[in-house]
């Protein structure tokens, strides 16, 4: 279990436009998140260390560190933005 959770103002802005179901599908998976750090797909290249996770046409982006057992969202993007 993730103890400390951490909001970019990117993501926050992001989940303001959207629609109020959408904000329950993507509150249901960031607990899922926060139940399983790991379960996100790991990024490559620039964006090496961070993990992604899919909710229908959105890509949510976090970074997890283990040893602060910290989870920090930092995007939420549609994917033709990718």
């Amino acid at each position: 279990m993730v103890r400390e959770i951490t909001r970019s103002p990117n993501f926050i802005k992001q989940i303001e436009k959207l629609d109020n179901s959408y904000v329950l599908h993507i509150q249901k998976l960031i607990q899922k998140i926060i139940e399983n750090p790991e379960i996100g797909k790991p990024m490559r290249f620039g964006r090496k260390g961070t993990r992604e996770v899919y909710v229908s046409q959105f890509r949510l982006s976090y970074f997890y560190d283990k040893t602060k057992d910290a989870l920090f969202l930092l995007d939420l993007y549609h994917k033709d933005k990718q």
